[in-house]
């Protein structure tokens, strides 16, 4: 399948709802779905139906739908796959936007298909859509060093050099945006690869 056909139908960041998760590093995909949205002026809905916020964009002519479950980062898959039957959105057609512990903060990595990683946000996912064939949109947001040190690294807000990186790392997101959903993932990979290469985990 070539990469101009990969127009995507749902698109979903990850995070926990409530003000007390809002600036955590697990919220990230949260934070680029907003930027997104609030550079497209649209505004997300909560969808009792979906357990989701969701924000309707329209792009060349086709619909797209930026999605933020609320069902906590553990049970994505659940609203996720809700919405997919709903509008008859195969995995493939799904760009999910997610915090990743083995990118430094500034990193950006689109991948296609793939496991969990250790993500719990992305296990469920897999576990609901039946497969790991979605793409995945990561957002660096470093490593604390210690396995056992994840859940409280993740749940606990960047410090401000990190933080400056992420912001950094959304706006060439945002400034490759017309290329991820317009299909043309090739040269968005290249474009956003290559302007982090030098921050890549090594």
């Amino acid at each position: 399948m070539s990469p101009a056909s990969e127009q995507f139908k749902l698109i979903v960041g990850l995070g926990n709802p409530g003000d007390q998760y809002e600036n955590t590093r697990h919220n990230a995909g949260f934070w680029v779905v907003d930027k997104v949205a609030g550079a497209l002026g649209r505004v997300f809905r909560h969808e009792t139906k979906f357990t989701s916020e969701v924000a309707k964009v329209t792009h060349q002519d086709q619909e797209l739908f930026l999605v933020k479950p609320l069902t906590y980062m553990n049970r994505s898959g659940q609203a996720v796959a809700g919405i997919a039957r709903y509008f008859k959105v195969p995995p493939e057609k799904i760009l999910v936007i997610h915090d990743e512990l083995d990118l430094r903060p500034g990193v950006v990595r689109i991948k296609r298909q793939g496991g969990h990683g250790g993500h719990n946000g992305l296990r469920d996912l897999i576990s609901h859509l039946g497969n790991g064939n979605f793409w995945r949109l990561r957002i660096g947001v470093g490593h604390p060093g210690e396995r056992s040190q994840v859940i409280n690294y993740v749940l606990d807000k960047p410090t401000k050099d990190e933080m400056r990186a992420i912001d950094l790392a959304m706006d060439r997101v945002m400034a490759n945006w017309p290329d991820i959903t317009g299909g043309r993932l090739e040269r968005a990979m290249h474009k956003l690869h290559s302007d982090s290469k030098e921050n890549k985990k090594g």
